[in-house]
């Protein structure tokens, strides 16, 4: 299978009904899928497992590395059902939102944030429909029911979203659905990543990895930012977490939406620095739902994205449910090679910390990154046993290509997120020497380099020592 050419900047795509028979996955790795999302909003377990398996025989009949990230869908909180599917509203119209459950009519309407009552103080706004309808709260019982007025809407329709960003919910932000769902994804091995949804503080993730580490479960965690509380702890979070995710949907109901763009390049420039890879997600290629083509603003929006330095950016609808999945990545990827032409880390390197136990291995991959962008090499090859070289490597935004060899396929998958990684295979370890040797000749049948070409080549001696980065040599294909 012919795969379009490697960029540095990878692509996320979520799977749904539109693109997950067998032929689809395929189109979509040919056009530059890098990772498949699977939305646990969405599907039954076996519906996943079916998509899990397909993605795993592609993986190994072509002998490709395709990254798996699992999406939890976190305490998403709704509304209920409304008589007729909803009323008409307008300003000043008051309405009492109530935590049973009944069918809602133009008097109240049930919430499934339970907790509302306690949590509400009198003058916060709330959100709903993904902000076609604003109101505010005039006052609660603390027991089982919130008085709202509606500030701006004219229609409250059944089952819509509510976005709470003034108030301090204190819904755990695991929910008893996520756990349930939880326990199945770690029944599957295939399972590189876990997004955790509506991540507050970084105990959120500290509790999800201590679930996953009691299962015995191995997959790097990613935390989606998309409420105020997290901007207010994102230090904490990126320190916490594997990997971040920028969820600009609900991230961007919850605060203003001219400081969205700002926010977005802080956080990618924050993950860079602390070599934590970045997805930037939600309304890329929207239109591409619908249409064949993107808009100006969507092409601007992918472009920039790859400009601020994101390690992937992400498709939701556009593939799941969209008319056209592979024509979406296709357009991705035409942007993505277009926009890195003209892309050069331009931040400030920092310089690893001599208390650091990774201080050599840090140093390393620093200079690594200098070396191969003064000798103006192909690119930097690494070998590594926990992918901590890729990361680190990456985040320094060289200017060479990151070709890194495992013995561990599970590792080579997970690294398909981060930025300007292509990994390989490998499992003959013997001499340094040799072995440089023997990584060189397989980038070169693989028509990765040719004869010639500068590498900058990283790696432990001994060769199976854990844990340290210790080496670095440069040679000639």
């Amino acid at each position: 299978m012919k795969i379009t050419d490697h960029q540095n900047t990878k692509i996320v795509a979520t799977v749904g009904p539109a693109c997950s028979s067998p032929e689809m996955l395929k189109k979509l790795i040919k056009a530059g899928v890098d990772v498949f999302r699977l939305n646990f909003s969405h599907g039954t377990h076996e519906q996943h497992k079916e998509v899990i398996d397909r993605i795993v025989e592609i993986r190994e009949k072509y002998n490709i590395h395709v990254s798996i990230l699992a999406d939890l869908q976190g305490p998403k909180i709704r509304i209920g059902k409304i008589e007729n599917d909803g009323f008409p509203i307008k300003k000043g119209d008051e309405i009492l939102f109530v935590n049973e459950n009944v069918l809602g009519n133009s008097e109240r309407v049930s919430i499934s944030y339970k907790t509302f009552p306690i949590d509400a103080n009198p003058g916060e706004r709330i959100l709903l429909d993904d902000g076609n309808v604003i109101m505010e709260v005039v006052e609660s019982n603390r027991v089982d029911s919130v008085k709202m007025k509606v500030l701006y809407g004219s229609r409250l329709s059944s089952n819509k979203g509510v976005n709470l960003p003034e108030t301090s919910v204190s819904i755990p932000c695991l929910t008893e659905k996520d756990l349930i769902d939880l326990d199945y994804i770690c029944t599957q091995d295939a399972v590189d990543w876990i997004a955790l949804s509506f991540v507050r503080k970084a105990a959120d993730v500290k509790q999800l990895r201590g679930i996953i580490d009691k299962k015995g479960f191995s997959a790097k965690l990613i935390s989606k930012i998309e409420k105020p509380e997290a901007i207010e702890n994102i230090d904490k979070i990126i320190k916490a977490s594997d990997a971040i995710m920028i969820a600009r949907g609900d991230l961007g109901i919850e605060v203003a939406m001219e400081k969205l763009p700002a926010l977005q390049k802080m956080i990618i420039n924050k993950c860079i620095k602390k070599g934590k890879p970045v997805i930037t997600a939600t309304q890329m290629m929207d239109s591409m739902i619908k249409n064949p083509n993107p808009t100006r603003a969507e092409i601007l929006d992918v472009a920039n994205a790859v400009l601020d330095g994101t390690d992937a950016v992400m498709l939701s609808g556009e593939t799941s449910v969209g008319a056209h999945p592979a024509l979406v990545v296709e357009a991705m990827n035409k942007i993505i090679t277009e926009a890195e032409k003209n892309y050069e880390w331009t931040g400030k390197r920092p310089k690893p910390n001599p208390e650091s136990e990774t201080f050599f291995s840090d140093t390393i991959c620093l200079n690594a990154a200098k070396v191969a962008e003064d000798l103006g090499a192909s690119g930097i090859v690494g070998l590594t046993i926990s992918g901590y070289t890729a990361f680190k490597i990456s985040s320094y935004r060289p200017a060479s290509k990151i070709f890194i060899f495992s013995a561990k396929e599970k590792i080579l998958n997970t690294l398909n997120l981060v930025w300007g990684v292509k990994t390989f295979y490998y499992d003959k370890f013997t001499t340094t020497d040799e072995t440089i040797e023997d990584l060189s000749n397989i980038l070169k049948e693989n028509r990765t380099v040719k004869k010639g070409d500068v590498l900058v080549n990283t790696g432990t001696m001994p060769l199976r020592e854990k844990g340290r980065t210790n080496m670095l040599k440069v040679t000639h294909v």
